[in-house]
C-alpha cells in the first residue's frame, strides 16, 4: 500500500512542520528562527535565519561519518573513451583545493561565478567549490552561442568564468574558447578572470593575464596544501542562479537558495525515487539544466548515494545500447532521463535487442521528465526493460517534481498520460482564463496555490517586478506554471501542453500534446511533433511531422494517410488534422526537448531567432526545406542572432 495519501495529507494539514522534520535531515549551522516566514520576499521565504553551507552537506559529513571510501561521482565518457570514479574523500578534496584556488583568485561569498563546462568531472567539482565558499555559481552550457553568453556575463556580471578548451558533441568537437572570447567582446561587463581547462582534444590559446590554466592552478593549490573550507551562507541566500529561456528575449535568471534546496532535494532521493545512500543513482543530462543541478550534482550526494555523470549521447556513442552499458558496469539502481532520449532509442532499436546484451538485474526504476512522455513509449520501455517506468513533471523554477508517482512512498497505480499526482508541497489546481477551478476532468491552465514549496525559485535574478509579472500576477494568491491541462477524478494530473500550445481550431481549444499521443501509437512512427500553424479560415491548424523506426521501408505517403486517419478517429474531425510530413529528424535541444516554437514559426513564415540550445543547427534547413516540398513556409525568413 502506497503511504502517499496519508504524507501528502500530513503536509497540507502543517506544512510548516512536515518541512521542520524534513529539515532535520540536513547539518545546520544555526537553526531557522522560522521554517517560514510569510513577510519575506515576493511570497515568503523558508527557514529564515538559518545558516548553512551545501557542499559541507554533500561531502564532509559523509566523510566524517564513515562514507569516505564511498564512490561519490562516477565519470562515464565514451566520446573519450574514459571512466573514472571519485570517492566522497577523494571528491571533498579536489572540492576544498578548486575552492581556494578561487578565493586565491578573489572570489568571495555573493560573488557570481559563470562555469561553461562540458560533461566532465571539473563541473561538478566548480559547482561544488562555488557552493563551499559561498559564491553564487551560473552553469551556462558549454558551446552555448557567444551572444547568448554576453547576455548572462551582462545580468548576473560575474566575478569569472571557468571553462574548458572544448567540448564533445557525439563526434564533434566544439572549441569553446573562442565563443568565449567573443562572448566577453560582446559584452558590457568585462571579466577579468578566467580559468580554462585544457582538454587534450583542443589546445586553447590563453590571453595573458585574464587566463589561468585550470591544471597549473590546481597543482599549485595541491603542493602548498591550500584548502578552503565551508564558508557559512544563510539559508536564504542564493546557491545558484539557472538562465531559463524568457518570452522577450531576455533569459530570466531563476534563482535557487541554499536551505529549502537541499531540504526538499534530500527528501525526494528517498521518498520519490525510492534511493538508499550507498545506491548508485544516474540522471542521464547536462549540468547546463535543472536536472542536472539536482539530480547530477546536488540531490544524489545530499543523500550519501553514488552519481554517474554522463558525457555521451543515448544513442551513437557508440550505439542504442549505450545507456543500458552505464546501467550494468556502474550497477544503477535508478535511472532519470527524458522521453526524447527514448524515443530516439526506440527509432534506432524497436525491437529492443541492445537492452538484451547486459545484465539490468540491478535496475529497478526508469524515471521520465522534461517533456511530455506520451504512452506509446513508456509501455515500450515498460515491456522491454521489465522494470515501472515512472513519468514525472516539473520545471526549472521549481527545481523538482511538481506531479510524480512517490516510489519511496509505495507505488501509484500508473495512468498512461500522466506523471501522477501532486507532490507535498504543491497544491495544484486548474484554473479558467478567469480564475476559477474547474471542475475534475475539464481543461485549463495547471497552477500551484502560494506559497510555493522549499526549492522553488523565490524570484529572478535582479527581478522582482519580472518575478512577479512572469508567475504571479495571471491568478491572484497563485504561481502559474504555464503549462495546460486538467486533474481527473482520482487526482491524477494530465499536462498537455505548454499554454501557448493549445490551439485554437474554428473555436475548438485543442492540445497539440493529445494529438502527439495517437500519433506516437503508428507502429511506425518512431518520433513526432504536432504544431498549430496560421489557417486564414480556421484561425489554427494543426500539421504533424514525423520520423519512421528504423528499418521502416514503407511509401512515405501511405504512412502520412493512416496516420491522419488514426488522429481523426481517435480525436475526430474537430482536430481538422490533415497535413503530416515525413522528416528525417526533429530539431531538439541538447537536452532532447523538441524546438517546437521554432518550428512553428518557421512553418508560419515569421522571424525567428536560432535556438541557443539546439543540438543540430543544420536540421532546421531539412525541416524548411520538406515545409517548401508541400507548399509551406514559402516566406520562411533566416534567422537572426
Amino acid at each position: 500500500m502506497s503511504r502517499y495519501h496519508e504524507v501528502y495529507a500530513a503536509w497540507k494539514k502543517d506544512p510548516e512542520a512536515f518541512w521542520g522534520e524534513a529539515a532535520r535531515e540536513i547539518d545546520w549551522i544555526n537553526i531557522w528562527d522560522r521554517v517560514f516566514d510569510p513577510y519575506a520576499g515576493e511570497y515568503g521565504r523558508w527557514f529564515t535565519g538559518a545558516e548553512c553551507n551545501t557542499a559541507y552537506n554533500c561531502l564532509d559529513r559523509h566523510v566524517l561519518r564513515g562514507r569516505g571510501q564511498q564512490k561519490a561521482l562516477i565519470y562515464d565518457s565514451p566520446v573519450t573513451n574514459t571512466t573514472k570514479s571519485f570517492t566522497y574523500a577523494e571528491l571533498t578534496h579536489e572540492v576544498a583545493t578548486l575552492g581556494g584556488v578561487l578565493q586565491d583568485l578573489g572570489i568571495k561569498k555573493g560573488d557570481r561565478v559563470i562555469i561553461y563546462m562540458p560533461m566532465v568531472p571539473e563541473a561538478a567539482i566548480a559547482m561544488l567549490a562555488c557552493a563551499r565558499i559561498g559564491a553564487i555559481h551560473s552553469v551556462v552550457f558549454g558551446g552555448f552561442a557567444a551572444s547568448e553568453l554576453a547576455t548572462r556575463l551582462n545580468d548576473c556580471t560575474p566575478a569569472a568564468i571557468l571553462t574548458a578548451s572544448c567540448g564533445i558533441e557525439g563526434t564533434r568537437v566544439i572549441p569553446y574558447k573562442p565563443l568565449l572570447d567573443k562572448a566577453i567582446e560582446l559584452a558590457t561587463h568585462k571579466v577579468g578572470t578566467c580559468v580554462i581547462l585544457q582538454r587534450p582534444q583542443v589546445d586553447a590559446a590563453m590571453i595573458s593575464g585574464r587566463d589561468h590554466d585550470w591544471a597549473d592552478l590546481v597543482r599549485d593549490a595541491k603542493a602548498r596544501g591550500r584548502k578552503a573550507g565551508c564558508v557559512n551562507v544563510a539559508a536564504t541566500d542564493p546557491l545558484y542562479i539557472l538562465y531559463t529561456s524568457g518570452t522577450t528575449g531576455q533569459p530570466k535568471g531563476v534563482i535557487r537558495d541554499n536551505g529549502g534546496h537541499m531540504v526538499a532535494l534530500k527528501w525526494t532521493m528517498r521518498n520519490h525515487y525510492g534511493i538508499e545512500p550507498g545506491e548508485t543513482f544516474w540522471a542521464a543530462s547536462d549540468v547546463g539544466w535543472v536536472v542536472g543541478h539536482s539530480y547530477i550534482v546536488y540531490a544524489p550526494l545530499l543523500h550519501g548515494a553514488t552519481t554517474v555523470l554522463y558525457e555521451g549521447k543515448p544513442v551513437g556513442t557508440p550505439d542504442p545500447g549505450a545507456f543500458w552499458r552505464v546501467i550494468a558496469e556502474h550497477k544503477v539502481s535508478a535511472m532519470f532521463t527524458a522521453p526524447t532520449a527514448f524515443r530516439a532509442i526506440k527509432k534506432e532499436d524497436p525491437t529492443g535487442a541492445h537492452i538484451k546484451r547486459f545484465d539490468l538485474r540491478l535496475f529497478r526504476t526508469l524515471f521520465l521528465a522534461g517533456e511530455r512522455a506520451d504512452p506509446e513509449t513508456i509501455k515500450w520501455a515498460e515491456k522491454h526493460l521489465g522494470v515501472p517506468v515512472i513519468d514525472h513533471w516539473w520545471q526549472t523554477e521549481t527545481g523538482w517534481a511538481i506531479a510524480g508517482n512517490p516510489v519511496g512512498l509505495g507505488t501509484l497505480p500508473v495512468k498512461y498520460g500522466s506523471p501522477t499526482v501532486p507532490m507535498p508541497g504543491f497544491e495544484l489546481h486548474v484554473l479558467d482564463e478567469k480564475g476559477v477551478q474547474v471542475p475534475a476532468g475539464q481543461p485549463g491552465t495547471l497552477a500551484v496555490k502560494l506559497p510555493l514549496p522549499p526549492s522553488s525559485l523565490p524570484t529572478l535574478w535582479g527581478a522582482n517586478d519580472r518575478f512577479r509579472k512572469s508567475y504571479l500576477a495571471d491568478f491572484k494568491g497563485y504561481y502559474t506554471t504555464s503549462d495546460a491541462g486538467y486533474i481527473d477524478a482520482d487526482g491524477y494530473v494530465y499536462v498537455m501542453a505548454r499554454t501557448d500550445d493549445v490551439i485554437n481550431v474554428a473555436g475548438h481549444r485543442l492540445s497539440t500534446g493529445q494529438m502527439e499521443e495517437v500519433v506516437a501509437k503508428h507502429k511506425d512512427v518512431g518520433e513526432s511533433a504536432v504544431l498549430g500553424v496560421a489557417d486564414d479560415l480556421k484561425g489554427q491548424i494543426p500539421i504533424g511531422l514525423i520520423v519512421l523506426n528504423s528499418g521502416v521501408n514503407r511509401d512515405a505517403q501511405e504512412i502520412e494517410a493512416e496516420v491522419i486517419k488514426l488522429v481523426r478517429d481517435e480525436i475526430g474531425p474537430v482536430a481538422a488534422f490533415k497535413q503530416v510530413i515525413t522528416v528525417k529528424r526533429l530539431p531538439k535541444t541538447r537536452s532532447g526537448k523538441i524546438l517546437r516554437g521554432t518550428l512553428r514559426a518557421i512553418s508560419d513564415g515569421e522571424a525567428w531567432k536560432m535556438p541557443a540550445t539546439i543540438d543540430d543547427p543544420t536540421v532546421l534547413d531539412e525541416i524548411t526545406e520538406a515545409l517548401k516540398a508541400r507548399g509551406m513556409a514559402l516566406n520562411a525568413k533566416p534567422p537572426t542572432g
